[in-house]
């Protein structure tokens, strides 16, 4: 199904303009981009994910860029960020109609950005395979190359000690392991959610084996290889 460009050009064009003129953003640039970069990861997830399961290519990507389009609305507390989804498809619902989209399938678009943080929204909607696929396009960017440097970065591993980081990397290969039985939406976002946490998994299992290679002599698998 092919997608319609004026109207995601003009979604675009739509949630750039949020971020441009949010003050936080304006502050701090490169959070501002972040965001940005991450709601195309997603459209572009969510793109593949419809193309291959059938849904409305345009739909799906326009719900994917606005999914986090609440960061436009200054955060205060923790609570005005458990909101971001459901403040995103109150943002979204006005620009969608504008689009000449049919009341219907903005619902789903807004239901399925409301639910996406806790599963829960404001206004009753229905869990459709659409719906959920904005949630799991979501949950799939948390988990690529890029992200793992980032949570690397952001849990300060290269400051902890070795017990820790050992500590670390036993805790995040036993989540990973549970992850990888999870199935989402569809047999396309499961396949895709698999195909990221056994990349995850094998990146953890070689910095755990790194590590048990760092205190001692020992004997590893595989140093019988020919040159």
């Amino acid at each position: 199904m092919n997608s319609n460009k004026e109207l995601i050009q003009k979604s675009e064009a739509f949630l750039k303009d949020k971020f441009n003129n949010q003050q936080y953003f304006i502050d701090h640039p490169s959070d501002g981009e972040y965001r940005l970069q991450h709601s195309y990861r997603v459209a572009n997830i969510g793109k593949m994910i419809a193309e291959k399961e059938g849904f409305n290519v345009t739909e799906m990507v326009i719900a994917c860029l606005f999914h986090d389009i609440g960061y436009s609305e200054d955060f205060k507390s923790d609570d005005d960020w458990i909101n971001h989804g459901r403040k995103s498809a109150k943002i979204a619902r006005p620009f969608l109609l504008s689009l000449g989209l049919p009341n219907d399938r903005v619902e789903d678009i807004c239901y399925g950005i409301a639910i996406h943080v806790d599963d829960k929204a404001d206004f009753e909607g229905k869990r459709t395979p659409f719906a959920e696929t904005i949630s799991d396009a979501d949950n799939i960017d948390r988990f690529d190359a890029y992200r793992i440097y980032e949570t690397l970065q952001y849990n300060k591993f290269s400051q902890m000690t070795f017990d820790e980081k050992q500590d670390n990397v036993n805790s995040m290969l036993d989540k990973l392991n549970k992850y990888s039985q999870m199935q989402l939406a569809t047999k396309t976002a499961s396949k895709i959610w698999k195909q990221r946490i056994d990349f995850y998994i094998l990146f953890y299992q070689k910095l755990r084996q790194q590590l048990e290679n760092s205190t001692s002599i020992v004997s590893l698998p595989g140093t019988d290889i020919e040159f």
